[in-house]
């Protein structure tokens, strides 16, 4: 007789995800759903491609905006620790890049660090070669293959004395950056959960005919979800903090690439 199923023990790598997301889970968090129009910088982007050939990351765009647009805003480059509100002096910016560990698919973190000192470029350069890695160790990309030896049972203990940890805070940032878009051709948001201070969510890119004058032209917006830990930061700081983020992700400046 069949059994119609199988079953399969838990990966190391699947305990870790699920103690982050027990602990995390508990947080007071407030997100917004926004939509940014990245028209311009795709535009030199693809540019840069036809004449070069180089695919340049679209991603690292939107870490090169966010961490200048977080120098501008230090409060939210910070986190509670005790009865105190530790403010971090560079910004350092997590960037999930997702990797394979005996046959199975896991996101890791890779810390930007100083990322408010870098041009896009070596923001750019940096990532493509953490994704290039041949470290294939869970925590072999990011310098903490060391997790291997927690036990699983103190795995979420290990997460809540992590996320107001010092020395945490400065090897991995409390700015995070997960882009989950580049999986889907649909405009979608996601609502995540994370231990950052602001995780920047990136969805996907959606292509819109829009009327320029009597002119249709074609736009193209980039579907965002910030989240705030909002024992840190308020509605109306997050607002402001919005409202200039966008107006840089659709600028291009920092991309450097104007002809």
């Amino acid at each position: 007789m069949r059994r119609g199923y199988r079953s399969e023990p838990l990966s190391f790598n699947r305990k870790v995800l699920i103690a982050s997301a027990s602990v995390t889970r508990r947080k007071n968090t407030i997100h917004c759903l926004a939509r940014a129009d990245v028209t311009e910088p795709r535009r030199l982007m693809r540019e840069h491609f036809e004449r070069t050939g180089e695919k340049l990351s679209f991603t690292a765009h939107v870490v090169t905006c966010l961490s200048q647009v977080i120098k501008q805003h230090p409060r939210m480059n910070a986190f509670i620790r005790g009865n105190r509100l530790v403010l971090l002096e560079d910004v350092t910016i997590s960037v999930l890049v997702e990797r394979e560990f005996e046959g199975e698919k896991v996101p890791e973190p890779v810390g930007i660090q100083q990322s408010q000192l870098k041009t896009y470029r070596q923001i750019n350069d940096e990532m493509r070669v953490a994704r290039d890695a041949a470290d294939h160790r869970l925590g072999g990309l990011s310098g903490a293959a060391w997790i291997r030896l927690i036990p699983s049972f103190l795995l979420r203990t290990f997460v809540r004395l992590a996320d107001r940890n010092l020395t945490m805070a400065r090897r991995y940032g409390k700015v995070a950056v997960t882009a989950v878009g580049m999986f889907t051709a649909e405009p979608v948001w996601f609502i995540p959960h994370g231990s950052s201070t602001v995780l920047l969510t990136v969805g996907s890119i959606e292509k819109r005919e829009e009327l320029d004058g009597s002119v249709p032209k074609i736009r193209e917006y980039l579907s965002l979800t910030a989240s705030f830990d909002h024992n840190v930061i308020d509605g109306a700081p997050a607002a402001r903090f919005m409202n200039q983020l966008l107006k840089t992700l659709g600028s291009g400046r920092f991309l450097g690439l104007e002809l």
